[in-house]
């Protein structure tokens, strides 16, 4: 493989304690690293870095690892912008308008799912997203998320069955029915899935058929997620804590002891602060659940109804701004954080090793990122050999000297 030097990085966040200023983020100043086409070679000073088959000059920039967007809805049709409008003028979200999405996705053909799904999958990588998840839960019928499973499959390997999403108008007189077929049938035609995932809320589902599907996902081989307290506390995060969730999404109504509960378990407790700005909720508090010892991971939560945002640097100002977080753990939540989200080891930092997955800015230090909401600040994205999955073509290697 070709070996590629990066060197004159302004700034290096590598997510490393043990590298640079042995911080959470590893900064490292005058960088360099070596990758080739899937690995980090080599990390260091600029003065100290070994040749390489190929050169790169930063230039000064900063440079971050790939942001990892570990919550989405990318696979959908249609679009609710009505609903964005009557929030704004104050009413109410209750979760009612995935029916719409439901019917819109149901009639669109799988060239057209592709398509629109590829083109907020570009957005996401042109903002440095070079790990991503994608769910099902648009069909809500066996055919159909079967199909959306497939499709997802086509643009990542983190793909979660979320037929769970809603109970679909068709059984709303045998909820029971629904939860049964989305734990049997349902579940064995997704078997491609990685995850198992259930919203479980206030009008959506409650903790005993919450239970029934994670059960019936982890019988299946699938590890865990859940959507929880986006609406109403229900009980959903001692839930997710029980049953070793790997994350826990929303958290935007958290009391004390689930605090404490997250704080000493295994699961990562996720915000998605796109999704509280459009539906004008209260952010939760991500300073209150990093001082307890929470692990705390940022996404995007890419949706038509609740956050059609498609920039994690607008996630990362946003919890900088709203929910307390200093910007290198705002970096670091959409990064190594969405990495432990996933439970995966090998994205979300540059230590030797590491996916070659990061981004080079147009800016000198990170914080940019959270500094100057709304600019486009991402020169490249280097996105190290995924197969099998859609690439972007704003991803590639510069071999400028």
């Amino acid at each position: 493989m070709v070996a590629r030097l990066l060197t004159n990085i302004g700034e290096l966040l590598t997510n490393d304690p043990e590298l640079g200023d042995l911080s959470a983020v590893g900064r490292l100043r005058d960088a360099a690293l070596v990758v080739d086409d899937e690995r980090v070679l080599w990390v260091g000073r600029s003065s100290e870095a070994p040749d390489a088959d190929e050169h790169y000059d930063a230039r000064g920039a900063a440079v971050v690892p790939g942001f990892v967007d570990s919550h989405t809805h990318l696979l959908f049709a249609g679009e609710r912008s009505e609903e964005f409008e009557a929030r704004m003028a104050g009413e109410r979200y209750d979760g009612g308008g995935i029916a719409r999405t439901v019917e819109a996705t149901r009639a669109a053909s799988d060239d057209q799912l592709r398509e629109e799904s590829a083109s907020r999958l570009g957005a996401l990588r042109a903002g440095g997203v070079t790990t991503v998840e994608v769910k099902s839960g648009y069909a809500l019928d066996v055919e159909g998320e079967a199909r959306l499973v497939r499709l997802a499959r086509e643009f990542t390997d983190e793909v979660t069955f979320l037929g769970a999403h809603v109970v679909p108008r068709d059984f709303a007189s045998d909820r029971g029915a629904y939860v049964d077929l989305v734990a049997g049938e349902m579940m064995r035609a997704c078997a491609g899935a990685t995850w198992t995932d259930v919203f479980c809320d206030e009008g959506a589902f409650d903790v005993d058929e919450a239970r029934h599907v994670l059960e019936a996902g982890r019988a299946a081989g699938h590890p865990l997620r859940l959507h929880a307290n986006q609406i109403r506390d229900i009980g959903a995060i001692a839930l997710a804590v029980e049953l070793d969730c790997a994350s826990v999404d929303h958290c935007t109504f958290v009391g004390d002891t689930d605090v404490e509960r997250l704080a000493h378990s295994n699961t990562v407790a996720t915000l998605l602060p796109g999704a509280d700005f459009s539906t004008r909720s209260p952010y939760p508090s991500g300073r209150r659940l990093r001082d307890a010892g929470v692990v705390v991971a940022l996404a995007t939560d890419c949706n038509p109804g609740t956050s059609y945002v498609t920039s994690m640097s607008l996630i990362i100002a946003l919890a900088v701004r709203e929910m307390g977080l200093s910007v290198d753990e705002a970096l670091w939540s959409a990064t190594r954080g969405g990495a432990q989200a996933l439970r995966r080891s090998d994205v979300g930092h540059l230590s030797v090793g590491a996916r070659a997955d990061l981004v080079i800015l147009d800016a000198p230090r990170a914080a940019h990122v959270a500094y100057r909401p709304g600019t486009s600040l991402v020169r490249e994205v280097w996105r190290a050999a995924h197969a099998g999955e859609v690439d972007s073509s704003v991803v590639r290697h510069d071999t400028r000297r």
